[in-house]
């Protein structure tokens, strides 16, 4: 180990390789080669150097190793001995074994080839009483002896042991022939049968025949020939009593299709899972989902055409200005319309009929089936060529919502969706949306103030609202949450601009057409009644919040989105309904416009002089006797009183509540500001500031003694801090006043000491 160490070392010291010396040519090279010589020459010193230092080590070494030579070879020969033994008892062990190998593998053959001529006249009985079965027209059994028959393994009956042993005299063909042969026989005849026994309407019958066909193999075609039966069933003609102008006509027709598919389908899953297993019940459904696609699709051309639609909807376009813009442009509506919204509404009505009958539909199936794919009892039932079950019911929830979805896109993909989405598409929406804005214009024209409520309002929100609750619960009726996202975003947008819209031009117009004198000076009579209409108005637009709000909830507590709509849609069928109370923000914004328009007209200009009337004569530097006397008088009170009195004479009586608080707040805003820039002017002594104390608390004891919201003193604020810095002792200094009180101050620090030096 040492000497390879040192080689490594001279390996890594010298890079130079070492070369033949004959070959050197030069003096160079042979000074070079003569130089590592010398120094792998010192190397090999060095390193048996210490191998010679280690010498006493290595000997004692070599001692212990001798000292066991003795024990090693006495092993050795017991080892020896002991191998001569087990060997000669190893060999007869594998003679025996050997032996007994041969035997088990005799015997297995032996079972095998008895099992295997068993099954072979299991074959060969089966196939003969199957064709005694048949003869004799006995189904059952032969059925059963065909299934036993199938139940062997393909190699069993395609061996060269039943080719050889099965056939007869009078069945000379293979047994896989044979038996194929027999089985096509079956089903033919249990076609033929089933096929007379349903067009009998023989229960009996249909049912006997309908269970054979999994057990022999043929369950597709069982399927089939079912399904052809039960579609045979649910066929609907019109009914003789009705009329097709009968306006629930159509809806009677698709509601009795879509019942007697539902009645086939729960009446009949059971059976099919039965003798099928789970989920073969959704093959029968589609060819079901066929015959529901031509009944549909004929119906609603007949609608089509019965009821005029192409007409209708021309009219409609027709009987508007054509869009030109954005989508959020609605088109005018013209003053004259030739179109009736009574029928129109009618129209509606059937398509929202029509619409939630198929949801409703489309809800139960996908339901239904989805039950079938997870039901906790369900049968497997062998396939007869294949012996591993055909289908196994999903059991996590990642499988039931897979199931689902699988479900509700085999019914999106039908014809009858797609019609059912063209036509809320290119006829209900149109027509949904013209019936609201003409009937909001109605409502508009139509208004007049109705006097039985207090305060006054005209009949346009209460109108308006009934239709948009009667338009709104339609919508939701036709079931498509397509049609409902669109039309809700619609009707919002036709509640802004042509409802709310409608009251602004109103607003607009009040000071215009109200009546005037000839020289164009308006009367006291013109201006109280153009007063009169503009609160009113006022009181229909917070009327419509609180009327939009109460519909919205309304509309959220409906059943009707628990029974048409898909347990996945439902939460979007909820957050786009309650997307109609953002319509109140339209309402409010004009609200607050007009209320401000209100009151910078007519309350404004004599808020300008209410605290100069108010402080006239009025002074804070008083003695005992000025105080007593002005306590007497009560006189910044009594002024206020006053002249606030005939500010808001008639308002508190004819706003509703919402509207009063708005302007009582944006009085109380206009003359805060002067009122705390006025006080700054003048001076007080120490009964003076106890006397402008008690004057502005009496005057907020009014003020809250006017309403009932009970945020005056929130508006009082800063006037209550400066009198509390009024009221400060003399020798109490304002910084640590201002410091320590604990008071969330609205003043600053220097507006603090200027107050206090207004103390005289």
């Amino acid at each position: 180990m040492n000497a390879n160490k040192s080689n490594d070392l001279a390996v890594g010291v010298s890079p130079f390789i070492r070369k033949d010396p004959r070959k050197l040519t030069n003096l160079n090279e042979i000074l070079t080669c003569l130089s590592w010589c010398q120094s792998e020459e010192a190397e090999l010193s060095n390193s048996l150097t210490e191998l010679l230092s280690d010498r006493d080590s290595l000997t004692g070494s070599l001692r212990q190793l001798e000292a066991l030579i003795p024990r090693l070879d006495d092993l050795c020969l017991e080892s020896s001995y002991l191998a001569n033994k087990v060997s000669s008892t190893a060999k007869t062990a594998q003679c025996v074994g050997g032996r007994v190998r041969s035997l088990d593998e005799e015997m297995s053959r032996v079972s095998e080839a008895t099992e295997r001529v068993g099954q072979v006249m299991e074959l060969k009985s089966s196939l003969a009483q199957l064709q005694s079965c048949i003869e004799s027209q006995d189904w059952e059994s032969a059925t059963r002896h065909c299934a036993r028959a199938m139940s062997l393994s393909f190699e069993v009956i395609s061996g060269p042991f039943a080719g050889v042993s099965v056939p007869t005299a009078e069945s000379h063909l293979p047994p896989t022939q044979t038996l194929q042969a027999a089985r096509e026989q079956l089903l033919s005849i249990f076609l033929r049968q089933f096929e007379q026994a349903s067009r009998s309407r023989d229960a009996a019958a249909t049912s006997r025949y309908f269970k054979l066909f999994p057990a022999i193999g043929w369950e597709a075609e069982g399927l089939e020939a079912y399904a052809s039966f039960v579609i045979d069933l649910v066929r609907v003609r019109a009914p003789t009593s009705a009329k097709t102008s009968s306006p629930l006509y159509y809806v009677t027709a698709l509601t009795a299709l879509f019942e007697s598919v539902a009645m086939i389908v729960d009446q009949h899953q059971p059976v099919v899972e039965k003798y099928y297993g789970a989920g073969k019940m959704q093959s029968v459904v589609k060819r079901l989902l066929e015959e529901c696609d031509r009944v549909v699709k004929s119906t609603l051309e007949a609608w089509r055409e019965d009821r005029s639609v192409k007409r209708k909807l021309l009219d409609v376009s027709n009987s508007t200005v054509a869009m030109s813009g954005p989508r959020k442009q609605f088109p005018i509506i013209t003053e004259v319309s030739d179109v009736d919204p009574r029928e129109i509404d009618k129209t509606l009505s059937e398509i929202a009929g029509m619409s939630g009958r198929w949801c409703l539909f489309r809800k139960f199936l996908a339901e239904q089936l989805q039950d079938e794919g997870t039901s906790s009892d369900e049968q497997v039932i062998p396939d007869m060529q294949h012996p591993e079950p055909t289908s196994v019911a999903p059991s996590s929830t990642e499988d039931r919502v897979s199931l689902l979805m699988e479900q509700i896109e085999l019914l999106d993909t039908t014809s009858s969706q797609r019609d059912f989405e063209e036509l809320l598409t290119s006829c209900y929406i149109p027509m949904e949306i013209w019936y609201t804005r003409t009937i909001i214009d109605k409502a508009h024209r139509l208004s007049s103030p109705d006097l039985s409520q207090t305060p006054f309002i005209t009949t346009t929100p209460d109108d308006a609202f009934y239709i948009l609750k009667t338009v709104y619960s339609r919508l939701l009726s036709t079931g498509s949450l397509k049609a409902l996202e669109r039309t809700t975003d619609l009707l919002r947008d036709v509640m802004d601009r042509d409802y709310a819209g409608g009251i602004k031009r109103k607003l607009d117009d009040v000071y215009r057409t109200s009546g005037g004198t000839a020289t164009g000076i308006r009367t006291e009579k013109s201006e109280r009644e153009g007063r009169s209409s503009f609160i009113i108005l006022l009181n229909d637009l917070d009327l419509s919040s609180s009327h939009m709000e109460r519909l919205t909830k309304d509309l959220l507590s409906q059943h009707v989105i628990t029974q048409l709509y898909l347990g996945t849609e439902q939460p979007k069928v909820r957050s786009t309904t309650a997307s109609l109370v953002s319509s109140t923000t339209k309402f409010k914004a004009v609200l607050r416009a007009g209320i401000e328009q209100l009151f910078n007209q007519l309350m404004r200009p004599r808020l300008r002089t209410l605290i100069p009337d108010i402080y006239k004569d009025i002074c804070y530097v008083l003695d005992e006797d000025t105080y007593s006397n002005a306590e007497y008088q009560g006189i910044v009170r009594k002024r206020f009183v006053k002249v606030w009195e005939g500010l808001v004479d008639g308002y508190k009586d004819a706003f509703t509540e919402n509207n009063y608080r708005m302007l009582f707040g944006l009085a109380l805003d206009v003359i805060l500001r002067p009122w705390e820039k006025y006080i700054l002017t003048l001076h007080y002594s120490e009964l003076g500031a106890i006397r402008f104390d008690r004057d502005l608390r009496s005057i907020m004891a009014y003020l809250s003694s006017q309403t009932v919201f009970g945020d005056i003193r929130e508006k009082f604020v800063r006037l209550q801090q400066i009198s509390s810095l009024l009221n400060l002792d003399s020798d109490e200094d304002v910084e640590a006043f201002y410091s320590g009180s604990g008071i969330s101050w609205t003043l600053s620090m220097q507006e603090a000491r200027d107050i206090v030096g207004l103390k005289v």
